[in-house]
């Protein structure tokens, strides 16, 4: 039995938050063009279905990890746009105080635990996190995303091996886009099936439609009714496509113009949408007043960062140390 049932609130939400989620990025890949923002910084379009669907499905105290592509993420958990926008502005009004920029976006109280720029080093974190709440005796699950690429990395299987052993609650997450950061998932693996990595640990795994929300909703909420059950973790690889390239710097030459297309016609956004109307969740009048709340959401985020001041060069040596007046040698 479903624990998170979907109704019309669901999608009014799934389509407000995906639409978010969408027009931050746009607005974020204008600024990188106008050199307003600075450093790597990778993009969420297309992918929103993976997040919103997972989102339905937890409940309060369950947290979130994932790699540098972590925008969405935290919009979607309420970390405000405002802080997000000043973060990748490096501004001290920022949610990582202007020191994480766009690849390390962090908010211990909304439960978001990064943003991390090592691949693949999030994934025995994710398991860390779940161990945690496990030792203190809560219900909370840690969703753990990482990317087709981090899969590779050693560190996840001695993460899934002990998450196993332990019956931690994690929901291990892939979210494959099937292009790494430019090479495609078949040039780089024999068995292109990747949620079956799962099997060599006997953790219940599945492939995911990641470009449909009820599909993500579904799965993950069979995931997470298993690890907060003390059942353990599971392996899901949600299948799903960037509409940019891996990052503001990336052409993306190695694919078609007709496979984008093909993806693109799969929005989720537009999918919802679609619901909404046929269903009468709500009419195009209120489709148009999101349309204009968003807007409002991120002009009024560029206008924050904009305005917020850089940090003081004294803040270099804040937040490195729980001990306040650590003895640094700052000559």
């Amino acid at each position: 039995m479903s624990a998170v049932e979907i109704n019309k609130d669901t999608y009014l939400k799934w389509f407000e938050s995906m639409l978010l989620m969408r027009k931050f990025e746009e607005k974020t890949g204008q600024l990188y063009g106008q050199q307003k923002i600075r450093g790597f910084c990778h993009l969420y379009i297309g992918q929103e279905a993976v997040v919103a669907g997972a989102i339905s499905a937890m409940q309060q105290g369950d947290s979130m990890i994932t790699t540098y592509r972590d925008h969405a993420h935290a919009l979607a958990l309420g970390v405000s746009a405002d802080s997000i926008m000043a973060e990748m502005y490096g501004k001290v009004t920022g949610c990582s105080k202007g020191k994480g920029g766009s690849m390390h976006i962090f908010s211990k109280e909304h439960h978001f635990y990064g943003g991390h720029g090592i691949v693949g080093g999030q994934i025995p974190l994710g398991a860390g996190i779940a161990f945690a709440e496990k030792y203190k005796g809560t219900s909370n699950v840690n969703i753990c995303y990482m990317g087709d690429g981090a899969v590779r990395q050693g560190a996840l299987n001695e993460a899934f091996n002990m998450a196993m052993l332990w019956k931690l609650p994690v929901v291990f997450v892939c979210e494959n886009n099937f292009y790494a950061m430019g090479t495609s998932v078949e040039r780089t693996t024999n068995m292109t099936d990747i949620y079956k990595i799962g099997l060599g640990f006997d953790m219940p795994c599945a492939p995911v439609d990641g470009m449909d929300p009820v599909a993500v909703h579904n799965a993950m909420d069979e995931a997470i009714q298993r690890a907060r059950s003390g059942e353990g973790p599971t392996f899901l690889e949600m299948r799903t496509y960037r509409y940019r390239g891996h990052s503001m710097s990336d052409p993306a030459k190695y694919r078609t113009k007709d496979e984008l297309e093909e993806y693109k016609a799969q929005d989720p956004i537009e999918a919802v949408r679609e619901v909404v109307l046929k269903e009468k969740y709500a009419d195009q009048a209120w489709i148009e007043e999101i349309e204009a709340k968003v807007k409002d959401i991120v002009d009024q985020a560029v206008k924050f960062a904009e305005e917020s001041p850089f940090p003081d060069a004294s803040e270099l040596f804040n937040d490195v140390y729980v001990q306040q007046d650590y003895p640094y040698v700052k000559d």
